[in-house]
């Protein structure tokens, strides 16, 4: 019989993993640039999940995690957290990771799945949590930007799967997937 906090945290360090993994053996370019029009790159991600992450098991469970609360700032730019300046390098963003899940795995070891936090951000009406909920919450956080990751990830060098090790797709061959995409692009364009 497995534990539920276990099971929990499984996939939340399976989102997590997938994530950083992205960045492996690309450039800086690579990891900076914007591919979408919103903006989205790959270090920005990264930097963004260590801030949420801070944010939700530090300050959330009265837990502060030193370096977030000027990100809380009413002064700091709208998406500051979704991209790296040229100030900060790989490795600062990096650290920053590694420190943020380093804390948020001692709140995660050190409190029950039932114990209650207050998440400042949220309308205080409703910003009452428990550690469960905080666990699916970011689960869901780091798999939507895993996500955003790997169409970016593949948009820059085709690099596609769920980890380095397994792709968790149904092939490789890159003929299988020009036809598929042509059958798919076929199948839209019945309908212009």
């Amino acid at each position: 019989m497995s534990d539920p906090k276990d099971d929990l945290v499984h996939y939340l360090y399976a989102a997590r993993d997938a994530l950083i993994w992205k960045l492996d053996g690309l450039t800086e370019y690579d990891v900076r640039r914007p591919l979408v029009p919103t903006g989205t790159n790959l270090l920005g991600l990264v930097k963004h999940v260590a801030f949420v992450t801070a944010g939700y098991f530090g300050n959330t469970f009265d837990r502060p995690f030193p370096e977030i609360a000027e990100w809380l700032s009413d002064e700091v730019e709208d998406n500051a957290d979704m991209w790296a300046t040229p100030e900060e390098s790989r490795a600062d963003i990096l650290g920053l990771w590694e420190r943020a899940w380093a804390h948020a795995d001692a709140t995660i070891k050190a409190l029950p799945l039932d114990a209650i936090g207050r998440v400042p951000w949220w309308n205080p009406a409703t910003n009452e949590v428990t550690l469960h909920k905080i666990l699916c919450h970011m689960t869901a956080e780091a798999q939507r930007h895993a996500g955003h990751a790997d169409l970016v990830r593949e948009l820059i060098d085709g690099a596609v799967g769920l980890r380095a090790d397994v792709s968790n797709l149904p092939t490789t061959d890159a003929g299988f997937w020009a036809g598929y995409r042509d059958r798919v692009e076929a199948a839209a364009r019945t309908f212009m």
